[in-house]
């Protein structure tokens, strides 16, 4: 089973497709978690990707599909995965489709989280990281215990370089402009379940959980 969670930088789509897979038994693939590892091994790739996120665009094609696609091929992947935040491109979607054609598999279901871009602009500009375990937290949502510590490890919180607010709005233009394609290539293929995505985590969990019932993906 291969399902891809879409949206914008800030949808949610993250804790939505870890809890998901967790539900279904498949392996979680963050292509955001892929690409920050090939960073912090600082190897010539990793100082490509840098690059690219510092500068709030989308990583060089090439240099996300070969990251995605190694992790795809690991033995935890053989019963399917789901993919978040890969692919953001119709390059992208090509390269996978055939990748997953192949080993005669294909995308089973996308699932699109739909959030305003109002909404998307707020929870991106008071997103906080843990530095040790990468918890999320957000300075009005979800604000840490103890200012600038995670409650869970007591790590250093801080901004990912990509979402300062010199790149939240470049990187939500990017996004609209490259990846919201695909909505129109997965619904045309009749893949496309779209669901809001704003109210609360368990809220949105609950609509994407009934959108896959109703695809028979999850017992009822």
């Amino acid at each position: 089973m291969y399902i891809i969670f879409l949206g914008a930088p800030g949808s949610g789509k993250g804790t939505q497709a870890a809890s998901v897979a967790r539900e279904l038994g498949l392996a979680h693939i963050a292509s955001g978690d892929l690409l920050r590892q090939a960073i912090e091994r600082g190897n010539e790739l990793g100082l490509k990707i840098k690059a690219c996120m510092e500068k709030g665009i989308l990583v060089a094609d090439e240099l996300a599909i070969q990251v995605v696609l190694e992790r795809v091929s690991a033995p935890d992947c053989h019963n399917g995965v789901i993919l978040d935040g890969f692919p953001r491109n119709l390059n992208q979607v090509e390269a996978l489709d055939k990748a997953l054609a192949q080993q005669s598999k294909a995308i089973d279901w996308v699932v699109y989280i739909k959030v305003s871009e109002e909404e998307l602009i707020k929870r991106l500009s008071g997103r906080w990281v843990c530095r040790n375990c990468q918890t999320s937290y957000h300075s009005q949502s979800s604000p840490p215990r103890v200012q600038d510590r995670c409650d869970l490890c007591g790590g250093e919180l801080t901004r990912r370089p990509d979402d300062t607010a010199e790149t939240v709005g470049k990187r939500l233009m990017v996004y609209f402009t490259e990846t919201a394609p695909l909505i129109d290539y997965y619904t045309q293929g009749g893949k496309l379940l779209e669901v809001a995505g704003e109210g609360s985590i368990a809220e949105v969990g609950s609509r994407i959980i009934t959108a896959l019932r109703g695809r028979e993906l999850i017992a009822g």
